[in-house]
């Protein structure tokens, strides 16, 4: 599952880049079948990336990778947010 998830981020990674945004992978939970990434750049900003990561990568990826239920942007964990 992991292999078609990268596959299908490659495929979308250039729209992401149009906008000046990427994505990184950052977990694969086969089990539960979610997918956890983190939108960077103009994406990791950007007021409407929710509706990017659920109507646009979400809905690719359920329907290229079997398995997936959902799509989750964990964002950046800081060093103060470590400490919490």
């Amino acid at each position: 599952m992991r292999t078609q998830v990268e596959e299908t981020i490659e495929a979308i990674r250039p729209a992401l880049h149009a906008d000046g945004g990427d994505i990184e992978l950052n977990d694969v939970d086969e089990a539960t079948g979610i997918v956890k990434v983190t939108l960077v750049g103009a994406c990791g900003t950007c007021p409407t990336s929710t509706q990017t990561l659920k109507q646009g990568i979400e809905r690719i990826m359920r329907d290229r990778v079997d398995g997936v239920t959902e799509v989750v942007n964990i964002g950046v964990v800081t060093v103060g947010e470590l400490d919490s």
